[in-house]
């Protein structure tokens, strides 16, 4: 047993690592496959599951990890849940009311590990990175628990595999326990020259993923900046239950200063230390690192989706439906969706990041969702839309139902293609099997529910005066919509 500086709190050899998976934010650096409703972290990127899901496969080991915490937001919440539940994985879902980065996220989290258990230690992983080896990286979840029990708070410092400008840095300082080394200084993101020159002198990427004792972190966020510490404790507290999920109190979290946890900690405590690992780790920053982490022919082209190359070398394709042929071409991304098409440089992040800030400006929307809507009993997606017309294919899980409803400027027509539905119409009840339809006039109060073993899809024709979302009046709803 070894006693913390800070408190009398004591860890075993036995202590098993809470992780704590942030996946609330809603980065651009990927799109058009990453937008705000569905970004990156979410995306099947390199195979079946999404990032967020390899994420929590890889501190599933019960023997070393407990039950992990998840911190997202409203938005994210069903996502959260649905793609927990593909992968067979329980946890507590905490929801933050507003984004405030990940000083008050972590902190959150913290408090709420220390709830479970006042001798928690944590270990914050961010849900968007991909890690290639996993046993490298529990090796050194291993390490940096020893100084965790040891009242340190640790980082994961990534030996470079090149002189990177799209990473901060740490230098490593003496031997501290094992491994794991203390931290001489952080650095900002350097140009080329001196990215170089770190690498050179030994320096390590900063991954952006931490290991600490919860009292030890609460206790050197609160030396810096007490408010928002007793902000996100008392929004821990006097959190809310709803639906299984964990709500943080809104009007106490909003009271948090707004920053990273490395500036709000880590750049400022005397216990911070690194354990070096080379675990084919990558935060997927750019489509550049999702080539980079993809299978690839001998011209070295990838892809992800019907592709064709022809003459072309080091090229990226990511289609959703679309067949994508190059013919003659280097160094290019080509990302595909139902409503955007990407087509740019490889090796130019900074590139993207001009197009998207300017298509903020004159398309937002394209910027912001995809044409396929996931909702919690499912999805839908327009299919075809005109002045007083649309069509859109709808899909609803098993056991799945919709908000009980009304509109006052459209009609619609349901014909089910796969399954059976029960609608319900004003007063009626009734079932309608595939080849059959179901009309809903203007008014009615109706639902659509999935009482099937197998999806629902049908197809829906709307027409009316306006067909926007915000015309749907929920009098009843499984997900507290109404």
């Amino acid at each position: 047993m070894t006693d913390l500086c800070s408190g009398d709190l004591a860890y075993s050899n036995g202590q098993r690592i809470i992780p704590l998976i942030m996946c609330g934010g809603a980065g651009t650096r990927l799109w058009p496959a990453s937008r705000e409703v569905r970004p990156k972290q979410f995306l099947p990127l390199f195979g079946a599951r999404s990032t967020f899901q390899d994420t929590l496969l890889r501190v599933s080991d019960g023997a070393l990890f407990d039950r992990p915490i998840v911190i997202t937001n409203q938005a994210y919440r069903f996502m959260v849940l649905e793609q927990l539940a593909e992968i067979g994985i329980e946890a507590d879902v905490l929801l933050e009311p507003m984004r405030r980065d990940s000083g008050p996220a972590i902190a959150a989290g913290a408090a709420f590990a220390q709830g479970r258990d006042n001798a928690a230690i944590v270990l914050a992983l961010a849900a968007d990175h991909v890690v290639r080896d996993k046993a490298a990286f529990v090796a050194a979840c291993r390490q940096g628990l020893v100084a965790a029990g040891e009242g340190r708070i640790v980082t994961f410092g990534v030996k470079p595999e090149r002189p990177a400008t799209e990473y901060g840095y740490i230098n490593p300082g003496d031997a501290v326990a094992g491994e794991v080394r203390a931290v001489t200084k952080f650095v900002e993101k350097p140009d080329a020259m001196k990215a170089a020159d770190y690498v050179n002198s030994g320096y390590l990427w900063n991954s952006g993923n931490f290991m600490f004792p919860a009292a030890v972190l609460l206790d050197e966020y609160r030396k810096v900046d007490p408010a928002s510490v007793q902000a996100v404790s008392e929004a821990v507290a006097s959190a809310g239950h709803d639906l299984g999920f964990v709500t943080l109190e809104p009007k106490a979290f909003a009271s948090a200063k707004a920053i990273s946890i490395d500036y709000a900690v880590m750049e400022k405590t005397a216990r911070a230390a690194v354990v070096p690992v080379s675990c084919g780790w990558s935060d997927v920053g750019s489509w550049l690192a999702v080539w980079e982490l993809s299978e690839k022919d001998a011209q070295g082209n990838a892809a992800h989706g019907t592709a064709v190359f022809e003459d072309s070398r080091n090229c990226k394709v990511t289609t959703d439906q679309a067949l994508v042929a190059l013919e003659g071409v280097d160094d290019l991304v080509v990302v595909a969706t139902a409503d955007a098409v990407l087509v740019s440089r490889q090796k130019d992040a900074n590139g993207l990041k001009r197009i998207v800030t300017k298509l903020k400006t004159v398309a937002p929307k394209v910027t912001e969702e995809h044409l396929k809507v996931h909702r919690p009993w499912g999805s839908y997606q327009s299919v075809d839309n005109g002045a007083r017309h649309q069509v859109k294919r709808i899909v609803v899980k098993p056991g799945g139902r919709l908000s009980l409803q009304k509109h006052h400027h459209r009609a619609e027509h349901w014909i089910v293609v796969r399954g059976a539905a029960q609608v319900t119409v004003n007063e009626a009840v009734k079932t309608v099997h595939e080849n059959e339809s179901v009309y809903i006039p203007m008014g009615a109060v109706h639902r659509l529910e999935n009482p099937g073993k197998i999806m629902l899809e049908l197809i829906e024709v709307q027409t009316g005066s306006y067909l926007g979302e915000d015309d749907i009046i929920r009098i009843e709803d499984d997900y507290q919509r109404a």
